[in-house]
């Protein structure tokens, strides 16, 4: 009876180059050649959604990886360079950042050391939901916070902070880029001194080991070199519960910032319904009239001389109507109101959260016993709390000129109502006809201001800045020779716009939280350089979805496992290497090749030689097993792959032997392969044979208990729970292989001629989404 039970298969209409399992639940993410990003269930690999590539976000996915606890998927672009943090329970972005070189690989760990310290945090309340408004909720009527921060979901700032505990997702990218992103969402460490792009990287849960593998091009007409590094991270260690409180710190600041970037985006997109609806009415009356006077001037003099023109009458009469007049204003009014209410409930509360934590990271750096080790710095602290104060105050300028909008616009329409009432010859009532200099002042002005400067993303000084004169409060500070400059009262830029004193903000922040970044950036440093092989030249025709080596941090005894495969010829081993992540120590460190014995029938090819399998992909499934495809060496047409389980048991059971093999470090491992302890193992239960599938990749979660296959030409896929058996029957097997040769167990959803045609055709995402049924993910 097969091991394994196949739970799915399906023919997938473009090729995927990446899959990963969710930790936490029976679901996969999947990245195809188009750029599209999809998850699917474990149950007959149902597709749960898909999110298309984006020309915003980019188009070219490189790397794949989950947050630990299953919430959220993080993706690599290469053509925006970008990193995207989306939502498992939907197909929307939750975050996105910028990086300087494209993302070859990433890691999402989580720390598990313990400590009374730590513990006490974790357990402790953030102080800040106690002395701190909840944040409110964005309106969900623009498009732009449509999908996140919505009124149904208020709680998407906690889901992006995601557990107390420390997590981090580690970057790997081109000409030696690696970066370290606190929660996956700010970065804390900048690591240099690593050369070559990366092929793969694993950060220890001790945060004492940052393990890489990277490809070197020593010259352009030589083939690649394949290298290992092991850096040694003990400052990140040695600070955890630092590095974890200050991590947090910088986590809320950065989703603060993003949610007043998007309260900003809603008051721009409210104060565009205003033009949008004004410039509705008057665009048709701009282009018609061959005056060269303004529609301002058309106005100012209606208000002066009580007389319209032609042009301007007919526009008001036929095309405005005092039935639309009114209904213009109505809806402009409570344009106006949105922009309001936005800034004194989102735009404050959210700046005064942000003085808050940053106030409290300036406190953590006054501790300098503790945090001047890991770069905080309290000037550019206390320069980030200034700009934040600045913000503020510009927030408040806002709300006066909005209020003093309103006071011009209202004033305004009341004028033109009444204009438009003489025009038709109706009755005017007695308190509509009379008209203060006042009123007519506030005409004026609306006809003349420049409010949505305010609301510009330029950097150009406003037009008309807001009136100080009479301002007490400004002619005292301006007299002062003592306050004007004062470090405790916060610069005001009254001749700039919001847009540009946010800017200023964020780059001050980003500039401040920097720092920490380079300063544990350079104190990570290279333990162990190990020159591993050559790799090939030219990439093969067929995409690589995943590139052996790959790395495993075992939780439990704080080992790095590193899995490869050298030269062509010698493709019928795998090599371990296993080094513990505290470098100061040598116990537990070694490297073994692993031959597969042959474990099928033994009347198939009983000639063979003990390397009787090559492997063709290999991951670590647990701690304690490793997943591999493997191919007979012998392979013709017709030879089957198979599925595997290796355990780590059955290849380490003689430790002196291991360490028999002293490296030479002047030579490339592959140069000293033959002194490599070698070990054959004899698979007895825990395989399967792959009939009729070219098995090329497999992605694996132990915790799930499950793995996924993937074939050579990256669109055949079958799903399987490894620790049961296949309960089907070996005639129905039988039968099925007669029928079609790609069909599974009996929750297959497609027949033969479906596959055919979609194959023949082309296939489309579009096809596949009709054949498969949205599923929820609570279901």
């Amino acid at each position: 009876m097969p091991a394994f039970r196949q739970v799915g298969e399906k023919q997938l209409p473009q090729e995927i180059i990446f899959m990963a399992w969710s930790p936490k639940r029976d679901l996969i993410a999947l990245a195809n050649k188009v750029g599209e990003v999809l998850l699917h269930r474990l149950a007959n690999f149902q597709r749960v959604w898909s999110l298309p590539p984006n020309e915003n976000t980019g188009k070219e996915v490189t790397a794949l990886a989950w947050r630990p606890d299953g919430k959220i998927l993080a993706f690599g672009l290469a053509d925006t360079k970008r990193v995207i943090l989306c939502d498992v329970e939907k197909p929307e972005s939750l975050h996105s950042f910028s990086v300087d070189a494209p993302v070859t690989y990433m890691h999402w760990m989580e720390v598990t050391e313990e400590s009374s310290v730590l513990t006490s945090f974790y357990n402790a309340e953030d102080e800040s939901n106690l002395l701190l408004p909840k944040l409110p909720a964005l309106p969900k009527n623009y498009s732009t916070t449509a999908k996140i921060f919505s009124e149904e979901k208020s709680d998407e700032i906690m889901k992006l902070l995601g557990d107390v505990r420390l997590n981090a997702l580690v970057l790997g990218g081109s000409s030696g880029f690696i970066e370290v992103y606190a929660y996956g969402m700010y970065k804390i460490a900048t690591v240099t001194g690593v050369a070559g792009s990366c092929l793969g990287l694993c950060f220890s849960s001790d945060l004492k080991s940052l393990s890489v593998i990277t490809e070197v091009q020593v010259s352009p007409d030589s083939a690649p070199e394949i290298t290992y590094f092991q850096l040694d991270t003990s400052l990140l260690s040695v600070y955890l519960p630092e590095v974890t409180r200050m991590a947090r710190k910088f986590t809320h600041i950065s989703t603060l910032l993003q949610y007043i970037k998007l309260s900003l985006t809603c008051m721009c997109e409210a104060w565009e319904e205003i033009l949008m609806q004004m410039d509705s009415r008057l665009t048709k009356f701009v282009q018609e009239k061959n005056t060269t006077t303004s529609v301002q001037d058309e106005f100012m003099q209606l208000l002066l001389w009580g007389k319209a023109s032609l042009e301007l009458q007919a526009l008001l009469m036929n095309q405005l109507t005092v039935k639309g007049l009114k209904k213009l204003g109505q809806s402009i009014e409570s344009s106006y109101s949105s922009i309001q209410k936005l800034v004194i409930s989102h735009l404050q509360s959210g700046s005064e959260a942000l003085l808050y934590h940053l106030s409290e990271l300036k406190g953590m750096a006054s501790w300098k016993q503790k945090y001047e080790s890991l770069g905080l710095d309290a000037a550019g602290i206390e320069d980030a709390i200034t700009a934040v104060g600045s913000f503020i105050l510009k927030a408040n300028e806002l709300l006066q000129v909005i209020d003093s909008s309103m006071k011009n616009f209202k004033a305004f329409f009341r004028w033109l109502y009444v204009a438009m009432l003489r025009m038709s010859e109706d009755h005017v009532l007695p308190e509509l006809n009379k008209m203060t200099q006042k009123d007519i002042t506030f005409v004026a002005d609306f006809l003349t201001e420049h409010f949505n400067e305010y609301l510009k993303d330029e950097d150009d000084d406003l037009v008309s800045p807001p009136n100080t004169e009479g301002n007490q409060w400004f002619n005292f500070l301006q007299n002062s020779t003592h306050l004007k400059e004062s470090p405790l009262l916060f610069p005001y830029y009254p001749q700039k716009s919001l847009h540009f004193v946010k800017r200023r903000m964020e780059g001050i922040i980003d500039q401040c939280l920097q720092k920490p970044a380079d300063v544990i950036g350079k104190s990570v440093h290279q333990a162990v350089c190990m020159c591993l092989y050559k790799g090939s030249k030219s990439e093969d025709s067929t995409p690589r979805l995943f590139k052996l080596p790959f790395m495993w941090n075992d939780k439990s005894s704080n080992l790095h496992y590193v899995l490869f495969t050298m030269l062509e010829s010698s493709l019928s081993k795998i090599y371990i290497l296993r080094r513990h992540t505290d470098v100061s120590r040598s116990a537990n460190n070694g490297l073994l090749s692993v031959d597969f014995g042959n474990f099928l029938n033994n009347s198939i090819n009983e000639s063979s030689d003990t390397g009787f399998y090559s492997c063709v992909d290999a991951h670590f499934y647990d701690d304690e097993t490793i997943t591999v495809v493997l191919k007979e060496n012998a392979e013709q047409e017709g030879k089957e792959r198979i599925l595997a389980q290796l355990p780590l048991s059955s290849v380490y059971v003689d430790e002196d032997q291991e360490r028999e093999f002293s490296l030479n470090s002047n030579k490339r491992l592959d140069e000293q392969s033959d002194d490599i302890p070698a070990r054959t193992v004899f698979l007895e239960s825990q395989w399967r044979v792959l009939e009729n599938m070219k098995a090329q990749y497999v992605a694996v979660n132990g915790i799930r208990k499950v793995s996924c296959v993937l074939s050579s030409n990256l669109r055949h896929v079958r799903v399987f729970e490894m620790d049961v058996e296949d309960d089907g029957e070996a005639e129905e097997e039988e039968e099925e292989e007669e029928t079609t040769p790609i069909v599974g167990d009996e929750h297959e959803e497609l027949t033969l001629s479906a596959v055919n045609h979609n194959s023949m055709c082309g296939g489309s995402a579009e096809a596949d989404e009709t054949e498969e049924h949205e599923s929820s993910l609570d279901s």
